[in-house]
Formats: structure tokens, C-alpha cells, sequence
């Protein structure tokens, strides 16, 4: 009988255990690791036309792609941000700031959802800038964070702020996407230095290990490591938007960064998803 005894309470202590350590675990960057936690979340894409072209390459299908390969439930959707009407058609470093930081709070603002919004149906939340992002002036050393010009200077401030209210939502991942380039017909070449240099600051120093920000490294894949967007990639020689061939590439690339975050190999994984 004793023996018997014992082994009802090793089983009961084993069953207790299996229960307790394959749950969910809160959301937490070391706990994060843990695979038992992201067998289900919910993405949402915020673009405009150079992510609809990277979206229209595949994206989509090779979530559930994946979903049907690995038993997980990662769901995603893509949403226009800001919307051409009533807001405009920017989403620069300053537009973000405007709307999620300036006009932080649970209502809308023209229109456009907070992050105290988006974050009660989204568990990651990625988010981009156009190529006009890449059309950036020189400093004129009077930084303004309320300014709406393209400088480094202003941008810093910009991103210092983000990352500062993006963590008030450490329940939520966000993956960054270094800016859209630009074409060699469409730009200056001291404008492509400046957009270089800020998304190397943007990877090299704001971005963090250990927080709940990543980076998709999508200038370097536009780029190879020079200033502007390879024309091979492009629409055409004077267009920056990306072909359809170069997004059915890096398609692929993003999905990849994407499962890397949540399955925690975000610190470790590539940038650029290769």
C-alpha cells in the first residue's frame, strides 16, 4: 500500500506539473522564450503602397502556410495608417508620433486608431514607412519633435518618444521596418547618405535586446548595403515603389522575421530574415 501511495502522488504531482508548465505564460521577454506561449496571435500590418506590394507577395498565404506546417495560429491582417481621408497620406516618423503619442488616449484621432486601441486586439503590431521617409533634409540644429520636417535630428526625437510609449504596452510586440529607399533617379545622393544613416541609428543604438521592439531590416534588402533602391528591384528606374519579383523574394523574409519574433529568436534571429 505504501508504495501504491506513492505512486498516486507521483502521478498527481506529475499531471500538476504537466498543467502548470503547459499553459500560457504571461507575457514576459524572458518567459517569451518559452514555446508553449505563442500558439495564437493576432498580427496587424499598418501600410501604404510599398507594403501592399510586399503584402501582395505572398504574405498572407505563407502564414497559413506555416500555421498548417507547425500546428500554430498565427492570424494576420493589413490596414492603410494613416488613411489618405481625414488624416493624410504620411506615415513618416512625425505622423506616428502625432497619432500615438501627441493624441495618445482611447479615442481616435481623425479618424485614426492609438496604440491604447490597436493593442486590445493585436499581440503584435507591425508597422513602416513609405520612400518619402528616405527624402531627408539636413540638420538645421534646432531639433523639434512637433516638427513635421524630414531631418535626423527631428526623426531621433521622434522614435526616442515612440519607443517610450510603445513600452506603456510591454504585452505587445512590434516590429519596425527600416524605411523604404529610394531609386538613384528619384533622390540626391546626400538625401540616400542621410536615409542610411538614420536607419543604421535605428538598428545600431534605438533599437534595444530584450525590449518588445524588433527590426525587419528592409532598406538593407532594398539596398545591399549602398544608399538607394537597386533598380532591379524597382518599378522602374524613377518609380522607388518595389517590383513584384523583389517582393515575392522578401516575402518570405518578412514571414520568417515575423514567426522568429514571436517564437522568441527576435534578439537572434536575422534582420533582414535571411
Amino acid at each position: 500500500m505504501r508504495c501504491k501511495d506513492l505512486f498516486v502522488k507521483f502521478l498527481i504531482l506529475s499531471l500538476l506539473l504537466f498543467v502548470l508548465f503547459s499553459q500560457p505564460f504571461p507575457h514576459n521577454r524572458d518567459l517569451f522564450n518559452s514555446s508553449a506561449f505563442a500558439q495564437e496571435m493576432n498580427i496587424l500590418f499598418l501600410h501604404h503602397s510599398t507594403g501592399q506590394v510586399i503584402w501582395e507577395g505572398g504574405v498572407p498565404d505563407l502564414i497559413d502556410q506555416y500555421n498548417n506546417n507547425h500546428g500554430t495560429s498565427y492570424f494576420i491582417e493589413a490596414q492603410e495608417f494613416p488613411k489618405d481621408y481625414p488624416y493624410g497620406w504620411s506615415n513618416y516618423p512625425y505622423d506616428y508620433w502625432n497619432i500615438w503619442v501627441e493624441h495618445a488616449g482611447e479615442e481616435p484621432f481623425m479618424d485614426e486608431p492609438t496604440l491604447e486601441i490597436l493593442t486590445q486586439d493585436y499581440q503584435m503590431i507591425i508597422w513602416k514607412h513609405c520612400f518619402p521617409v528616405s527624402d531627408i533634409e539636413g540638420n538645421s540644429g534646432e531639433a523639434d519633435v512637433s516638427s513635421d520636417v524630414k531631418s535626423i535630428e527631428n526623426y531621433q526625437l521622434q522614435y526616442l518618444a515612440l519607443k517610450e510609449k510603445i513600452y506603456e504596452f510591454p504585452e505587445t510586440l512590434f516590429i519596425v521596418w527600416t524605411g523604404a529607399a529610394q531609386v538613384r533617379g528619384a533622390t540626391t545622393k546626400e538625401n540616400a547618405q542621410r536615409a542610411q544613416k538614420f536607419f543604421k541609428w535605428v538598428k545600431e543604438e534605438w533599437d534595444q535586446p530584450g525590449d518588445n521592439i524588433y527590426i525587419w531590416d528592409f532598406f538593407q534588402l532594398e539596398t545591399e548595403g549602398g544608399f538607394y533602391l537597386k533598380n532591379q528591384y524597382a518599378a522602374s528606374s524613377d518609380d522607388s515603389h518595389p517590383n513584384y519579383e523583389f517582393a515575392e523574394r522578401v516575402a518570405p523574409l518578412l514571414v520568417q522575421r515575423i514567426v522568429d519574433v514571436i517564437e522568441g529568436r527576435g534578439d537572434e534571429g536575422s534582420l533582414t530574415g535571411e
